[in-house]
C-alpha cells in the first residue's frame, strides 16, 4: 500500500514525523466507533484507551487541517488523523553517530552499532533519523537506503524531497558500489575470494530471520579475506543485491558466522531481550560510491569506524 503524501499542515515534533491513520467509511447502519476515541482505541491498541484519552486531551491528535480533535468528537469516515509516536519505556542507546559529509543535497553519517536508522518497534527517538533531525533542524531528511540496526557504518540521507526519488532509484537499479567489512572465523578449506549466490526468503518459523531456500538465486555477494588474526579473519564483502540480512546469511551458510551475530546460524538472543553492548555484530558498512543523479558528480565515501577484533577465546 502506498504511503499517503506528507501533509504540510502537520509538523514534525522533536524530530519525530507524524504518523497517519485513515478513517474508513462505514456501511449504512454500522454503529462501530461512536467517537474518535473509540476508533483509535480499537484500531491502534498498542496505545491503551487511557493513553489515547490523554493524548486527545493534550491536543496530540490532529485532523487533516492541522486542528486538534477531541475524544468525544463523533466518528466520521473518509478523513485522516495524525499523531506522533511516543514510547514511555524507550531504552536509551549510549552511542552517537558522526557526520562524515554534508552539502546541499546529501548528508552522510557513520551510524554506531545498535542504533536503528528509522523509528521501528521499541525505538522512536532513539533512532538515527530522529536524532539527526533534532541535531540539524532539517525536517526533510530522508535515508536513501538502510542498514541493519546491529550493523555500523555509512548511511546516506537526502536533504531535499525533490531529490529523494532519484537517489533511491540508484539502489533499486543496483547502480551503487557498496563495500562492507566483517569479522568471522577462518576456514582454510574454503577457497577465497569467491562469489556466493542463493535464493533467500523469510524464515517461516521466525519472521525476524532470513533463510536460504531452493530455487533461482535472488542474492549475490562477493567475499574476500583481508586479514588473519589467530582463529579470526577480517573479510571484505561486496553485495550485488540488497536482501535483508544478506551478508549475515551468506557468511553463515559458508560456515563463517559473523562474530557477535545473535541470529545466525542460530538464535542466541530473542527479540526484545537485553543486548550485550560489549559484543556487537562485527559488520561495518565501510564504503559507498555512485554517480550522483542530481549533480552528476562522482560520489565516494568511506567510514571512519573500525571493527573490534573478537577475543581469542
Amino acid at each position: 500500500m502506498a504511503r499517503p503524501p506528507k501533509n504540510p499542515l502537520i509538523p514534525t515534533r522533536d524530530g519525530v514525523s507524524p504518523s497517519c491513520v485513515a478513517l474508513p467509511l462505514r456501511p449504512a447502519g454500522d454503529s462501530r466507533w461512536p467517537t474518535l476515541l473509540d476508533f483509535l482505541a480499537e484500531r491502534l491498541p498498542a496505545v491503551d484507551r487511557g493513553a489515547w484519552q490523554q493524548r486527545l486531551s493534550d491536543g496530540q491528535v490532529l485532523d487533516e487541517h492541522g486542528q486538534p480533535v477531541r475524544a468525544d468528537n463523533a466518528y466520521r469516515g473518509g478523513g485522516r488523523l495524525y499523531y506522533w509516536r511516543a514510547l514511555d519505556d524507550e531504552p536509551e542507546i549510549p552511542f552517537e553517530a558522526t557526520v562524515r559529509f554534508q552539502d546541499a543535497h546529501l548528508l552522510v553519517v557513520d551510524k554506531p552499532h545498535f542504533l536503528p536508522v528509522t523509528p521501528t518497534g521499541r525505538f522512536v527517538r532513539q533512532s538515527l533519523l530522529v536524532r539527526l533531525k533534532q541535531a540539524t533542524g532539517i525536517d526533510t531528511l530522508s535515508p536513501i537506503h538502510r542498514i541493519d540496526r546491529e550493523t555500523a557504518g555509512l548511511v546516506v540521507f537526502s536533504l531535499r524531497p525533490q531529490d529523494r526519488g532519484a537517489y533511491q532509484a540508484l539502489f533499486r537499479e543496483r547502480s551503487v558500489d557498496k563495500v562492507y567489512e566483517a569479522m568471522a572465523p577462518l576456514n582454510p578449506a574454503l577457497a577465497l575470494p569467491r562469489v556466493h549466490r542463493s535464493r533467500m526468503a523469510e524464515d517461516p518459523e521466525a519472521f525476524y530471520r532470513m533463510t536460504e531456500v531452493d530455487g533461482e538465486p535472488n542474492s549475490e555477494t562477493a567475499i574476500a579475506l583481508l586479514e588473519r588474526r589467530g582463529a579470526w579473519g577480517r573479510y571484505r564483502l561486496e553485495p550485488v543485491t540488497g536482501k535483508r540480512h544478506q551478508l549475515r546469511v551468506h557468511m553463515a551458510a559458508l560456515g563463517l558466522p559473523l562474530a557477535g551475530d545473535q541470529f545466525y546460524p542460530r538464535v542466541r538472543r530473542g527479540p526484545g531481550e537485553a543486548e550485550d553492548y560489549a559484543d556487537p555484530l562485527r559488520l561495518l558498512a565501510r564504503a559507498i560510491a555512485f554517480t550522483d543523479p542530481v549533480t552528476g558528480e562522482q560520489r565516494s565515501f568511506e567510514s571512519g569506524l573500525d571493527l573490534k577484533w573478537p577475543s581469542p577465546g
